[in-house]
């Protein structure tokens, strides 16, 4: 579980509450249904109207993949990984890599190095985990757009409800107390839409964004060591060439 995205969606609400609170609003006005239907039941209509069906049923697996904590590629291991096998085959052969494949988590890693030892061509190899590499980013840009389609919809849903909750309040003119709390609640409506586009939706696909960013990074640094591997390359020029690969502050660790 990423207890970092929980943190900053819990002091999103909390930003609203207290500025409500200081404010001197009443805050169980935010306990108000209709805008809550409004704004996640327009919301979902929205996405699925914008995406097929089998594309929309991929919203839980996606909200899985977010909010996962697990580095499934961390790019330093990655490279200590690959220059210690590329020690292992030009002792004993690559041959000798077929015994540390199953031990492998790594799929994508495995699957180059099966090819690898197997004796595939290096063109072919390449093409294999590009097309990986590339159906990954796909995948990735699917789940961003969602969050980004339901971050547009939502404030304007948001304006909608409070339409909605105007034209309710002018039904009920005669009686003041009623429409002031129907006015405060039709505005409930509007900060739903906003806090929902702006503090959840629209921030969770520059995250999904981020992860495949991290994850092509790794998966890029797996496809170059692979090869580089196959190609009998010294094991400090695998390092030096994949450490070229890595942001500045990770490449302390091998200076």
């Amino acid at each position: 579980m990423d207890f970092f995205l929980l943190i900053g969606i819990v002091l999103g609400l909390g930003s609203v509450i207290v500025g409500m609170m200081v404010k001197g609003a009443n805050i169980e006005v935010l306990l108000n249904p209709a805008a809550a239907i409004i704004i996640l039941i327009g919301t979902s209509a929205a996405v699925m109207n914008s995406f097929p069906r089998e594309e929309f049923l991929k919203i839980p697996k996606i909200l899985g993949a977010l909010f996962s904590d697990r580095k499934k590629y961390n790019a330093v291991e990655i490279i200590e990984d690959i220059v210690e096998m590329s020690r292992t085959s030009r002792k004993n052969g690559l041959l000798s890599l077929e015994q540390l494949i199953e031990g492998m988590d790594n799929e994508f890693m495995k699957k180059g190095l099966r090819m690898v030892v197997d004796g595939i061509e290096p063109e072919y190899i390449r093409e294999v985990l590009e097309g990986e590499i590339e159906s990954l980013e796909e995948r990735h840009r699917l789940g961003a757009s969602i969050f980004t389609t339901a971050g547009g919809a939502s404030p304007t849903l948001g304006v909608l409800g409070a339409v909605v909750g105007l034209i309710g309040a002018l039904g009920n003119l005669e009686d003041v107390g009623k429409l002031a709390h129907m006015i405060a609640g039709a505005f409930v409506a509007t900060l739903y839409g906003i806090f929902f586009g702006y503090v959840i939706c629209h921030p969770f696909a520059s995250r999904l964004k981020r992860k495949s960013q991290r994850e092509v990074k790794g998966m890029s640094i797996i496809l170059e060591g692979i090869l580089a591997i196959q190609s009998g390359m010294n094991p400090q020029s695998i390092e030096n060439k994949l450490v070229g690969m890595l942001e500045p502050k990770e490449r302390i660790k091998f200076q």
